[in-house]
Formats: C-alpha cells, sequence, structure tokens
C-alpha cells in the first residue's frame, strides 16, 4: 500500500465540505502517495551548509533521470551538506514558492531507498521555506536555480530529529542523503498556460484568457443559470487528466450567477489554493475530474452540486445560489 500524503496542504477560501472526515474523503487521502519529506519539528533549527561528504550516483546521473546512489562511506557529516551536481539556468527558488521537483531519498548508512517520486511518474509540489517540509530541504533548495540536481546528506536535527520517522523507516540516528531535481515553481501570480479555446456558447459566462497572474474577467450572461453543472476549457492544457483521487495546486476566482459579484478569490488572498477532490465541494470534483493539468475551466455549479440550503456562514453566497468559477489547474500535488 502506498504511503498517505504527508504535505497537503489545507485550502483557502471556502471549497471544503462540512466535515471533510468522512469515509471518502479519509479513503481517497490513503491512495496518495508520500509527497515528500515533512517537517517533523516544531521549532526547526539551523544549521552550517558545507560541500560533503555526499555518496556517489552510480547510475542515472542526467537531470530527470532515477538515480541510483551508492552507500555512504565513512562518518557523515552533522552539518547539512549540499551539493549541486548539475546548474541549471533556470530562475531561483524563492522562499514560499511552491516547488515542484523529482527526489529520492535514502539512509545513509545503509542506501535504503525509503522514498522517490520517480517510479510515480510525476513531480511532487510543496512550499517550500516556510517549515512545511524538512529543514534541510528548507535550508538547502532555496535559492537553488530550476533544471538543477542537487545532493543533500541531511542530518537528523535537520530531518526528523530524534524521533526519526517510523512510517518510512527512518531512525532518529539516520543520515539521509537525497537527489533533488528541481522542475518548476509556482507562486501566487501563477497561471494556466494552454491554448485558447473558443467560447461560443452566448448563454454561459465568458472568461478572460489573460495569463498574467490576474483574475480573470468573467461575464455573465442575461439568461436563465444552466440547471447541470457546466464543465468546459477556457485554456486547454497539456499536462496530465485529473483523477477524483488526485490533490491540486490551482489559482480560482469565483462569483455567484445572479450578481456577478466575486465571492472568493486566490487571487485576492496573493494564495494558490491546493486540496483534495475529495474533499472539495461536488461541483469541483466532478468538473474537474478527467481535464488536463495546465488548463483553465470554467465551472457552473448548480445549488445541489454547490452549497445548496446550507451557504457558508459568513460569505455573499445565499441559498440555492448558482456559482461560477474559472479555475486554473496548475499542478497535481
Amino acid at each position: 500500500m502506498r504511503r498517505r500524503s504527508l504535505l497537503l496542504a489545507v485550502p483557502a477560501g471556502l471549497l471544503t465540505l462540512a466535515g471533510c472526515g468522512d469515509d471518502k474523503a479519509d479513503k481517497a487521502d490513503k491512495t496518495k502517495p508520500s509527497d515528500g519529506p515533512t517537517n517533523a519539528t516544531s521549532a526547526p533549527p539551523t544549521a552550517k551548509i558545507v560541500d560533503g561528504p555526499l555518496p556517489e550516483i552510480t547510475k542515472g546521473t542526467k537531470f530527470g533521470q532515477k538515480p541510483t546512489v551508492a552507500k555512504g562511506s565513512g562518518k557523515p557529516s552533522s552539518d547539512l551538506a549540499v551539493k549541486t551536481l548539475i546548474e541549471g539556468k533556470g530562475k531561483e527558488v524563492a522562499k514560499g514558492d511552491y516547488l515542484q521537483a523529482n527526489y529520492l531519498g535514502q539512509i545513509w548508512a545503509t542506501a535504503k531507498v525509503f522514498d522517490n517520486s520517480y517510479d510515480r511518474g510525476n513531480p511532487t509540489v510543496f512550499p517550500i521555506g516556510v517549515g512545511q517540509v524538512i529543514p534541510g530541504w528548507d535550508q538547502a533548495l532555496v535559492g537553488k536555480k530550476l533544471d538543477s540536481r542537487v545532493e543533500l546528506a541531511i542530518p537528523p536535527k535537520m530531518g526528523y530529529g530524534e524521533e526519526g520517522n517510523k512510517q518510512a523507516g527512518i531512525k532518529g540516528s539516520d543520515t539521509l542523503v537525497f537527489v533533488v531535481d528541481l522542475v518548476g515553481t509556482f507562486t501566487a501570480t501563477s497561471s494556466a498556460k494552454g491554448k485558447e479555446v473558443a467560447q461560443s456558447n452566448k448563454d454561459l459566462p465568458k472568461v478572460g484568457t489573460n495569463t498574467d497572474g490576474k483574475a480573470p474577467s468573467i461575464d455573465v450572461p442575461k439568461t436563465k443559470a444552466p440547471k447541470k453543472l457546466v464543465a468546459s476549457y477556457i485554456l486547454e492544457g497539456d499536462g496530465e487528466e485529473v483523477k477524483e483521487t488526485d490533490s491540486l495546486l490551482c489559482q480560482y476566482e469565483g462569483v455567484l450567477w445572479a450578481d456577478g459579484k466575486e465571492f472568493d478569490s486566490s487571487y485576492k488572498r496573493k494564495q494558490l489554493a491546493s486540496f483534495q477532490l475529495a474533499q472539495v465541494v461536488k461541483g469541483w470534483a466532478q468538473g474537474l475530474t478527467g481535464k488536463k493539468v495546465g488548463s483553465r475551466v470554467l465551472i457552473v455549479i448548480p445549488p445541489e452540486l454547490g452549497y445548496g440550503d446550507q451557504p457558508p456562514q459568513g460569505s455573499s453566497i445565499k441559498k440555492d445560489s448558482t456559482l461560477i468559477f474559472s479555475v486554473d489547474i496548475l499542478a497535481k500535488m
């Protein structure tokens, strides 16, 4: 059985269902693999960064290839050892970015691999530099350039501390070795980059196609709201299709059909939304399933697939409201 996701963030905004711990959500969560090394410390320590020692990579030495890493030789450093094996030419990773990366992690003394994203066929996405992953990752990867391959040897104090991580088979005394390929970053100004799709139905809202990180316009027609769910491409990406068990990183803008007024927006909060599809309103879950990563999607949600007669307290959503969303699917988490 694949391990439970450890980095899933609680989505901001109004999208989560009441009682997110229901059976369906729990079942979906357990099907997710590990999404990287979680931060197991409440007050992350700092450490000196040194060049080595670091184990040799014996196979898969190119960026994007699954590496094979030799067992550590001798006593590892008590400091954080970091070496850039391949220097990329992309932009620097900044504190607070969502970093998209492939990685392999193993134990120094035994070379036992406890986690890797290469076999899953999908890079992991996680916030970096803000205490949501182990301190060794936060301190080593911020400032590195995209398209780089970085090798790390992380002492226990910069990893999982004295308690280790039993789920991964890591003891409190284990130094951890990682090889990390820095694939991309997402920020509060990220947008979908898909191909524009014609919006020919005059009875549906028209959504802006700007990709400058600003909220797209949503023009609501003066017609009756559709009774069934609408989910159509505005920009069609070329990424993987979304599955109902996936967790996603998105930008979104939400307005009411009744008056076109905004009621929720990740753009306004300047904070991307990350969530499991099993834990958001049914209209989102059904509308985004099957859509491609990298797309902007128009979703029109009838009341029974939104909040029905129980709108969120404190919001401008009234009972039996039809909701309109523009959603940019940036990445799978």
